[in-house]
């Protein structure tokens, strides 16, 4: 595995391996991650408390979710370039998740929608550095056989939030106010910066601590082909349908209801699909995301068949928050192994491109609804997963090379 390879200049002390995973520090970024991911969403749940409150219309609100992502996309590779090598990634890790909770008690203590704005854009320049700098760390503190299991701990935060933490913090809106809901995440963000200070380990790559060249991962040609296939294909898919899932199941006959039904069942299984992940990443990574590929190209160009019961819907949906929630572990791993010794430059380039595949996949499901209809959206999302799999699958040696286990030709 390439992932926390030295630099040739690099001393014996330098490239001495973590003998062990250091699995309190895991859980803790775990659940940083859960934040984060938390924080990005919970404005779509309260947008009407919001709304009321600030005396804005509800379309005002829903920028609080667009310049989020926005300075994701503009700051995310600048900032990691000139922090690296600068900031020990253990003090950078741990200023991010003050920064998250300096943001939502911002948030929280807003009196206009501009106030709430600029808290939102400190919310998202730390977000960015979070997942531009979260990855190539848990490279650096776990042994290079274990990284895959490392992240499916890592990257469960994730799901966990997509799938509870953005209702639960809708509820607590509901039962207080939505003030206090970004209060409670703040505390939450306090709380993880002091137990990542005692629990996560120094990294160990003091001579990789150079200006990430994105330049160099660029000229590599598997960085290109997980950039692509990861973010700017599968993830589209995702959100295509992702995000006008209500109007397929209403079009395919279901009630309003399975709408959250469904969101918390794609959530909640792709919690298996990281366990699964877990497991093979490491040993098995090319005929692992071939197979969760394939897995997620066929439910959703099965949805518009077999979506109009509650069976088929939930089967379907099954499959596809397993497939997602494996294929984004196995293409982490494969970003930081194709990326070398420049996996900080090439994880950065995937945060971004990550944000572009979620705003682009929105706009193509609305223009998949307004042409095609409610029903077929599920199709449009099955064009770039099947073009993302001819990707891995020709990207034998670059970007989605056999693993140990696995036959290499």
């Amino acid at each position: 595995m390439v992932v926390g390879t030295p630099s040739p200049e690099a001393t014996p002390a330098q490239t001495q391996q973590p003998k062990k995973i250091p699995w309190g520090g895991l859980l803790v970024l775990a659940a940083a991650g859960f934040t984060a991911v938390t924080t990005e969403l919970l404005p779509s749940g309260l947008l009407p408390q919001i709304s009321r409150d600030l005396g804005v219309e509800e379309s005002a609100v829903g920028s609080l979710t667009a310049v989020y992502a926005a300075i994701i996309v503009f700051t995310a590779l600048p900032l990691s370039r000139f922090l690296a090598g600068r900031v020990p990634r253990k003090t950078l890790l741990i200023a991010t998740v003050l920064a998250f909770a300096l943001s939502n008690v911002l948030l929280a203590l807003s009196p206009t929608l501009g106030w709430a704005i600029g808290a939102r854009l400190l919310g998202g320049i730390a977000h960015g550095m979070l997942w531009s700098s979260m990855a190539p760390y848990v490279a650096h503190i776990v042994p290079a056989h274990s990284v895959g299991k490392a992240m499916a701990v890592v990257f469960s935060g994730n799901s966990i939030a997509l799938a509870v933490g953005a209702p639960i913090g809708t509820l607590m809106g509901s039962l207080m106010t939505w003030r206090a809901s970004f209060l409670v995440l703040a505390g939450v963000g306090a709380l993880l910066a002091v137990l990542a200070f005692w629990l996560l380990p120094g990294a160990h790559d003091h001579a990789s601590q150079k200006t990430p060249s994105l330049r160099a991962a660029m000229k590599l040609p598997g960085v290109i082909a997980v950039a692509i296939a990861w973010p700017l294909l599968l993830l589209l898919a995702h959100f295509t349908l992702f995000t006008y899932v209500a109007p397929f199941l209403l079009a395919s006959g279901l009630p309003e209801s399975a709408t959250s039904i469904s969101l918390s069942v794609v959530g909640i299984a792709s919690l298996v699909g990281i366990w699964i992940a877990g497991m093979t990443a490491d040993s098995r990574p090319r005929a692992s995301v071939i197979a969760a590929v394939v897995l997620l190209t066929l439910a959703f160009a099965l949805l518009p068949a077999l979506g109009g019961t509650w069976v088929g819907a939930f089967a379907l949906m099954t499959l596809w928050g397993i497939a997602f929630g494996a294929v984004g572990i196995y293409n982490q791993a494969a970003i930081l192994r194709a990326g070398g010794e420049h996996k900080d430059a090439a994880n950065g380039l995937t945060v971004v491109t990550i944000q572009l595949g979620i705003a682009v996949g929105a706009v193509y499901g609305a223009f998949a609804l307004t042409t095609v209809g409610a029903q077929l959206v599920p199709l449009a999302a099955a064009i770039p997963t099947a073009i993302a799999l001819v990707i891995i699958i020709a990207s034998r040696r670059g970007g989605y090379p056999a693993g140990p286990r696995e036959k290499r030709r």
